[in-house]
Order: structure tokens, then C-alpha cells, then sequence
């Protein structure tokens, strides 16, 4: 390993372990909001810090998730859900720092998982799908065990597609031969998207309903009937 990729590691880890304290403090704060005590407070850090990591590389079936592996990230959940036990984080700088990490976490987590899936000899379209996996599996774990619809299915500002933009570039920067240059795109444009989204509250579109007009003979058969009489008396006339 290069001096150069030693360091864009160390950064990767870095922005890592603080998505997964700020996403841990999340899990913390949903679990004020649904008034549980320390032991809930401490299972939903950690499903919400470390969750899609570990979806991920149980999916891939290549050895024990990295979560738990590396001591780092489970303290580093832990330590999480213990601030956000003590810690109100109503304040509003203490919220744009929770955004902001949150936001880096989206790029990095899409690329370090849709990486880790090319690295496995995936193709293209899984690798996306676990980046995003990665990305957004811990909320949602989160959401489901607070018996709540996940918040990227909807009502929420962008979020998923940040990820799958990051996934997308990461996959292209990688077959390109461009792996750190990716990380680095995937990280700055999934927290760019996160961040314009929150700001201007772009959101996706919900469900619409095509309407298909009926035809005539359902709508009013008398109608129908006599539009019928009147073309075979003209086609007798002709």
C-alpha cells in the first residue's frame, strides 16, 4: 500500500466512524423521541450507526461484518447512543453538525459499499444496490424497529437518492480505473445532494393516478346505443 493510499484510508476511515457517531446519536435521539431507556437507546445507535454496513457484508457472505471485526465502529455506536442518552442535541449548531456528518456519510458509506461489491466480483447493478444498502440500511433498520415506515419510502427530503448517486459514480469512477478519485466524488456529491435537499426541501414525487377516460358504452350505454342507430340509418341512406 502506497503512501497515498494509506492516507485517502485514513480519510475514508475517518469520515466512517464519524457517520457512524453521528447516525449512532440519531438512533439516540429517536430513541428520546420514543421515550425508551439506555438499553434502547444503545440497541438503536448501534442498528442505526452500524445497520447497512452489516447488511452489507452479510449479504456478501466474506467472513464476519467489518463492524465487528474492528472494535472502533461498535464503540464509536456505543459512544453514540451514550451522548445522545446525556445530550439533548436541541441546540441549533449542534443539529448542523449532526446533519452535516450524516450527509458526508451518505457519499462515503454508498462508496465504500459499492467497492467492497466490486471487490467481491460483482456486477455493476449490485454493486449500486449494496452502496445504497449501505447508505440507508441502518435508518430504515431503525425505523422498522420503532414500528414506523422507513422515511426514505417518502415524506422525507432526499436521502436514497443521494446514495444511489454516490453508488453510480463510484461504480463508474472504479471501472475507469479512477477508485480514490471516485471516493472522493461520491463522498462530496452525495453530501452536496443531502445538503441542497435539506436546504431548498427537494423531495421525490408520490404515488399519481393515471386516469383513463372510459369509453362511451360504460359510461352511458342508452347513449352509446342510440350513436350506434344512428350511424347504421346513415350507412342505409348511403
Amino acid at each position: 500500500m502506497t503512501m497515498d493510499s494509506e492516507a485517502i484510508f485514513e480519510v475514508i476511515r475517518f469520515v466512517d466512524l464519524a457517520g457512524v457517531l453521528a447516525n449512532a446519536i440519531l438512533g439516540g435521539v429517536a430513541a428520546r423521541s420514543a421515550r425508551l431507556d439506555i438499553v434502547g437507546f444503545v440497541v438503536l445507535a448501534i442498528m442505526s450507526g452500524l445497520g447497512g454496513g452489516i447488511i452489507r457484508d452479510t449479504l456478501l457472505q466474506q467472513g464476519p461484518p467489518a463492524a465487528l471485526t474492528d472494535s472502533a465502529y461498535l464503540i464509536t455506536a456505543v459512544l453514540g447512543g451514550v451522548i445522545a442518552y446525556f445530550v439533548t442535541f436541541n441546540g441549533r449548531w449542534s443539529r448542523r453538525v449532526l446533519v452535516l456528518l450524516d450527509a458526508l456519510a451518505v457519499g462515503c458509506w454508498s462508496a465504500v459499499g459499492a467497492q467492497k461489491a466490486l471487490d467481491a466480483g460483482l456486477g455493476w447493478m449490485p454493486a449500486i444496490l449494496l452502496g445504497i444498502t449501505t447508505a440507508v440500511g441502518g435508518g430504515m433498520v431503525r425505523d422498522v424497529m420503532l414500528l414506523k415506515v422507513p422515511t426514505i419510502f417518502g415524506g422525507n427530503t432526499l436521502y436514497a437518492t443521494s446514495a444511489v448517486l454516490a453508488s453510480t459514480e463510484m461504480v463508474i469512477m472504479s471501472k475507469l480505473g479512477f477508485v480514490a478519485l471516485g471516493t472522493a466524488v461520491a463522498i462530496l456529491s452525495g453530501a452536496v445532494l443531502s445538503l441542497l435537499a435539506r436546504r431548498y426541501g427537494w423531495v421525490l414525487p408520490t404515488g399519481y393516478a393515471l386516469r383513463i377516460p372510459k369509453p362511451i358504452f360504460l359510461i352511458n350505454p342508452r347513449a352509446w346505443r342510440e350513436r350506434r342507430r344512428s350511424a347504421k340509418r346513415r350507412s342505409d341512406l348511403e
